[in-house]
């Protein structure tokens, strides 16, 4: 007894060696069962394999696909409708009367004409090259040169270009609001070739009333206007007695007076420069009382045209306000039903040998790639992964294939070939596959081989 536990405890090696032999045939066929492509062929299904060049790239992406769009409230931008208008405004008044007076010179201080600025109500115009090409595909710029229909500048300082959006350009000079617009589209991914234009001038005015052909409001243009220009356009001075008339001209709550006889004896008086707002009004009656009412009036209805532009903008802006509520409640609820799985969505599935198994939401809007599933997602272990056999495994959708698959075979041991996979475009249940290396499926069956190697010894000894 004593020489057969000797025995059996001098030679472990060969019962180590005997467990060996009795496992090893069974560990290559029930230890470890490494997936691939071709096992599919056993189980029915019809494979076809097809490798990934450039040319059956293009053969993949031929497969008809539209991707999901978010719903309408992330596109969209909360906006309020033009205003109710600004109502009856008060009538004209009535011109003074005749009471002659001496009469007294009373310039207005100098100042330096300045850019004209881009107002609420100016109509602007983007004007590209009749040839042209980026701008020309934006509708709403190519309807503004075929049809030359311009922006008008709403209440908020903006113009609204269609397809685009909103800019605003309000208190601009015209190279500066070509700039912003310019900046404009180009952070929406446009490059366009354009010049701006003010089409209608309809922001700042001067007043010309009283013994003139016609009394006028006229628009303050890019050359500012001068005091001869804006009589003519007025029709002209009509007085009967030269001696007796004056030239009134109200600014910044201040009365001027130039006697008519002077103006017509001094050429510089002529060119004498305006600017928004003044009223200039041809007396012939000295009434100065009755001539500073006239102006006092205009006064009101200015005023009056503001605080009907306040009370409208605050309107547009309370609207703007719930509008941008509403879309900010759907856009949440949309993420919250997406969160639950309770919106449909296009999704892959990433299999194999890679970081981590999964199924990946395709995108909204847009197409993705091959390569954005595999890098987008950590990629694949290199160490573990077979860079020569990655499969794209689409089943076919014609019910008179049987549930055929097409195998798009891609091999990156040339790395060159991963431009490929940015082309190659995914489609909804498509399966991302990527076979292990030879040597990982070696180790792995060594993984789960050498333990019984080394527990069986053991257990035979214990007996």
């Amino acid at each position: 007894m004593k020489h057969r536990r000797a025995g059996s405890g001098a030679h472990p090696l060969n019962a180590l060696a005997l467990a060996a032999g009795l496992l090893l045939p069974a560990a290559c066929g029930v230890v470890y069962t490494s997936p691939d492509v071709s096992r599919a062929v056993g189980t029915g299904v019809n494979v076809r394999e097809i490798a990934l060049t450039p040319e059956t790239v293009i053969l993949a992406n031929r497969s008809p696909y539209s991707p999901r769009n978010l719903p309408r409230e992330f596109y969209s931008a909360a906006s309020a409708r033009q205003g109710t208008g600004l109502g009856t405004l008060p009538p004209a008044p009535d011109a003074p009367s005749t009471q002659p007076v001496a009469l007294e010179t009373r310039l207005p201080p100098a100042f330096e004409p300045q850019p004209y600025r881009i107002g609420i109500g100016d109509v602007v115009l983007l004007a590209t090259k009749e040839n042209g090409n980026t701008v020309e595909r934006l509708s709403g710029l190519l309807a503004a040169q075929t049809q030359r229909q311009g922006y008008t500048v709403s209440d908020d300082g903006a113009i609204s270009i269609p397809d685009i959006g909103r800019v605003e350009i309000a208190g601009l000079t015209l190279q500066e609001a070509q700039d912003r617009i310019f900046r404009f589209l180009l952070d929406n991914q446009m490059d366009p070739a354009f010049s701006l234009e003010v089409a209608e001038f309809n922001s700042q005015r001067i007043t010309v009333g009283g013994a003139v052909g016609q009394a006028a409001r006229l628009p303050v243009t890019l050359t500012p206007p001068v005091l001869g220009e804006a009589l003519t356009a007025a029709g002209g001075v009509m007085v009967p007695d030269e001696e007796y008339a004056s030239l009134r001209l109200y600014r910044d709550g201040t009365l001027y007076q130039i006697p008519y006889e002077e103006y017509l004896a001094r050429p510089d008086l002529h060119e004498l420069p305006l600017k928004n707002g003044d009223a200039v009004f041809v007396d012939n009656t000295y009434n100065l009382e009755r001539a500073f009412e006239f102006y006092r009036q205009e006064v009101e209805v200015i005023g009056l045209r503001s605080q009907a532009r306040k009370d409208t903008l605050d309107m547009m802006q309370a609207e703007m306000e719930l509008r941008r509520s509403v879309m900010e409640e759907r856009r949440a609820n949309f993420r919250a039903r997406t969160e639950l799985g309770a919106e449909s969505r296009d999704s892959i599935y990433l299999v194999g040998e890679v970081e981590q198994q999964a199924r990946v939401p395709l995108p909204y809007g847009q197409q993705a790639t091959l390569a954005d599933v595999l890098f987008g997602n950590g990629g694949f272990p290199t160490r573990t992964g077979d860079a020569s056999n990655i499969y794209v495994l689409r089943p076919s959708a014609n019910p008179a294939e049987f549930g055929a698959v097409t195998a798009w075979h891609l091999d990156t041991r040339n790395a060159v070939n991963i431009t490929l996979a940015t082309r190659m475009q995914m489609r909804p249940n498509d399966i991302v596959f990527i076979e292990e290396q030879p040597i990982t499926k070696w180790n792995r069956v060594l993984q789960q081989f050498v333990p019984s190697l080394l527990t069986t010894p053991a257990n035979i000894a214990a007996r």
